[in-house]
């Protein structure tokens, strides 16, 4: 089948001949035709990297015959990353309607110029729900006239805590829209969003709810909590040609790693929420360009990636949510290429890898760890097949092969070839000279991989009240405050993951929250005083005893940020290693690394 038969316009199967689409994929071939033809609701499930951006953005171009100053479509969506790459998305798919403004909103940016865009009028918002709940609030964006209402990416929108701002801005829309739901997964929140804002809708699902892509292998690895950098390191050196995601939980261990890496000589750079938008911006294009081999990201920050030819997803640690591994990995194998998704667990977190395996429907590999000989191959094959492949430019080096070739004429070829291999390798095999095994023991994996978090009363996510401080804070109802803007303050100050947040109680003057005893000291020194809305929220230590959770009252499923009940329990506790970060990577020169040239080809 081909575009042009599922009844789109001429003008958009045009723009869609531009882009090089030549036939649409099973989500595309599904969708388009109905959201077409039917005026109803939509939910459509597929994985990530399948397509589904022109899945709704074609019907969404197509639909929007007569636009007039205020939006007829609203496109919502969780990331600045892939607000903007929708948007872009679909100024591509309107490149012959020159009547169809888009218009992207988001926050980290100029507020006034995006009011001043749609004052002077839009066809269709893309926007992320922060920004255009201000927006709404400052009588900038009205939807009254809103036809098509697009959820993407909607389980991540609910659990980065955004379901009472969706449900603001659902209920800013007209009772007449239809509102299509695309999503990788199918937690109960998002099923409630269908339930709740939605009437009758089409379900079309891809492969099963939450399975991965086939094309992607996954690999686990089990080691230590102190070796997990360097293991890391060492699946970065057995793939030479890697272009690929390292997915951290924070930000503050995103960071880390990423410097780290550069200072060990390897081509990386952090994404994440403490970047300015033109920093994202920056590491992005360098991404996407390829003169970024690695990028180091959080998994909200992720959001967005479009890039097709991602090798390799490597999770230095589990997401806390089930659902967001089907998301990291599907970052790889888009398009219909191969990929893999290797995984770094500690001798505790076996039974997470069997539960993300009973969601995926598809079971992992056990991997060791390359050892300093297997790794020393592979690089020294990269090395000589590079050598290879490299182009001789005769006439430039023509002039200088006499002096060349008589500096060598004592030497035979053999000779010629080990210096020159031991020149460029000889820094490599010092450093895995006295590399030792990072594997964990099998007596180790036997004896602790299936305790988890066991013992002590549970609190819903496997952690104990023990393990949990509670917090008071000097703003509550009156303020404006709910339970996802006090965990959204909470998360975007002190970087600390949603996960490690239990209980909220929202009082009418006050506020409690339960957050893990880690994390004290950060959340004191970094929310204590953050702003919100204008006021000032103080939070201290409070002397109530912590609710252990969600159990007694603590955050429901439909609350803002509520979770999927198919997250794993308490955190791992992020490896840092603590040996040899140091030491630069193998092979690398001085002030660099020698990964950007390979990483251009």
């Amino acid at each position: 089948m081909t575009f042009s038969e599922l009844g789109l316009r001429s003008e958009v199967v045009k723009s869609i001949a531009d882009l090089g689409f030549e036939s649409p994929t099973p989500i595309q071939e599904q969708a388009i035709p109905h959201l077409l033809q039917t005026e109803s609701d939509f939910v459509g499930l597929a994985q990530t990297g399948t397509g589904k951006t022109a899945a709704f953005g074609l019907p969404l171009i197509n639909n929007i015959t007569s636009p007039g100053k205020s939006p007829k479509g609203l496109v919502i969506c969780p990331t600045r990353e892939l607000c903007l790459q929708i948007a872009n998305d679909l100024k591509n798919f309107s490149k012959y309607d020159k009547s169809i403004r888009v218009e992207a909103v988001y926050g980290g940016t100029d507020i006034r110029r995006q009011m001043k865009a749609l004052k002077d009028g839009v066809s269709i918002i893309v926007a992320t729900p922060g920004r255009l709940c201000d927006l709404i609030n400052r009588k900038a964006a009205r939807l009254d006239d809103v036809e098509y209402v697009v959820l993407d990416e909607a389980d991540e929108m609910l659990n980065m805590g955004f379901k009472e701002d969706l449900d603001f801005i659902l209920k800013e829309t007209p009772p007449s829209k239809n509102v299509w739901l695309f999503s990788a997964t199918m937690p109960k929140e998002v099923a409630n969003i269908s339930k709740n804002y939605m009437s009758n809708p089409l379900e079309v699902t891809i492969g099963h709810k939450n399975e991965t892509n086939a094309n992607i292998e996954h690999i686990y690895f089990c080691v230590k909590e102190k070796d997990r950098y360097h293991a890391l390191k060492r699946l970065i050196d057995f793939n030479p040609s890697i272009f690929g995601l390292v997915f951290c939980r924070t930000r503050r261990e995103t960071q880390m790693v990423a410097e780290k890496l550069g200072r060990d000589g390897y081509n990386a750079e952090a994404l994440h929420g403490d970047l300015s938008q033109a920093q994202r911006d920056r590491v992005m294009d360098s991404f996407r360009n390829r003169s970024l081999q690695l990028l180091v990201a959080t998994d909200v920050a992720a959001r967005g990636i479009d890039v097709d030819d991602i090798t390799h997803v490597i999770n230095y640690n589990l997401p806390d949510d089930i659902e967001n591994y089907t998301h990291r990995s599907g970052r790889t194998a888009r398009a219909g290429r191969k990929g893999e998704s290797l995984v770094l667990i500690n001798t505790r977190e076996k039974g997470k890898i069997r539960a993300i395996e009973r969601v995926i429907r598809t079971e992992f590999t056990f991997a060791n760890i390359p050892d300093a000989q297997a790794i020393c191959g592979i690089q020294l094959t990269a090395m000589i097949d590079k050598v290879k492949s490299t182009e001789v430019k005769e006439s430039d080096i023509e002039k200088f092969l006499p002096a060349i070739l008589s500096d060598f004429e004592d030497l035979t070829k053999e000779e010629v070839i080990k210096r020159f291999v031991s020149a460029e390798f000889n820094r490599f095999l010092d450093y895995y000279k006295h590399a030792g095994d990072l594997n964990a023991s099998a007596s180790d994996r036997e004896d602790r991989s299936d305790r988890g978090d066991r013992g002590g009363r549970s609190n819903g996510r496997g952690r104990t009240d023990e393990n949990k401080a509670r917090f008071f804070v000097t703003l509550g109802e009156k303020d404006g405050l709910n339970k996802g803007g006090l965990l959204r303050v909470i998360c975007d100050s002190t970087g600390i993951n949603s996960g490690s947040i239990g209980r909220i109680d929202v009082m009418g003057s006050y506020s409690f929250f339960d957050a893990d005893k880690t994390d004290i000291d950060q959340i004191l020194a970094k929310a204590n005083g953050a702003d919100f809305e204008g006021k000032e929220m103080k939070i201290e230590l409070s002397k109530e005893k912590s609710g252990g959770g969600r159990s007694g009252g603590g955050r429901s499923s439909g609350g803002r940020g509520g979770r999927s009940s198919g997250g794993f329990g308490g955190r791992s506790g992020g490896g840092r290693g603590n040996a040899g970060s140091r030491d630069r990577r193998p092979g690398s020169r001085s002030g660099g690394g020698n990964r950007r040239s390979s990483a251009r080809r």
